[in-house]
């Protein structure tokens, strides 16, 4: 048999009746203030109203409430969350590949791919990979990268200098504010 869990008072938003103060600061649904009153006399205007009465602030002296349709109140408070989710974006770090002997054209493209990574507001790892006996040519591949940090300077910053990890060199370029 299935344990039905009762939703907690404190867990339910504190309207009408849930209201647990002497005394409470009311806002009528234009926004004047009506001034301090009991919960009782606040929710009897909200009842004529046909309104509830919404618990804004409990940490206020005395609480504020407002006189207002709760259904509506919701939806606009959903709606701002959905939007500010919306508008949050999380800086993925892309990759540009290249190798050490890469020829004019194909650096260019990836510069125009990193550029517009860096655009977007996403941070670029640029690696170069070596194969076989190319490791030795490390130093070529350092002035590579340095290259295209002096290319990308308009639209980013270097977050971590050419470093050597295993049989790669890579950059860490981050976009500016």
């Amino acid at each position: 048999m299935p344990v039905i869990e009762k939703k907690r008072t404190r867990d339910l938003p504190q309207i009408n009746e849930r209201i647990r103060f002497p005394k409470i600061r009311v806002i009528d649904s234009e926004g004047a203030q009506l001034g301090i009153m009991a919960p009782l006399e606040a929710l009897r205007l909200a009842e004529e109203k046909e309104l509830d009465l919404v618990l804004l602030s409990d940490k206020a002296d005395p609480p504020v409430c407002r006189i207002m349709d709760y259904g509506k109140y919701k939806f606009e408070q959903e709606k701002k969350a959905r939007e500010a989710r919306k508008k949050q974006h999380t800086a993925d770090v892309k990759e540009v590949k290249m190798r050490y002997k890469i020829e004019e054209h194909d650096y260019n493209v990836r510069v125009k791919q990193a550029e517009r990574f860096l655009k977007d507001g996403d941070k670029v790892k640029a690696t170069v990979m070596f194969r076989g006996r190319e490791i030795q040519h490390s130093d070529l591949a350092e002035t590579l990268l340095n290259r295209m940090a002096t290319d990308l300077e308009p639209f980013g910053e270097i977050q971590q200098a050419p470093k050597k990890e295993g049989r790669n060199m890579m950059m860490l370029i981050s976009p500016k504010k």
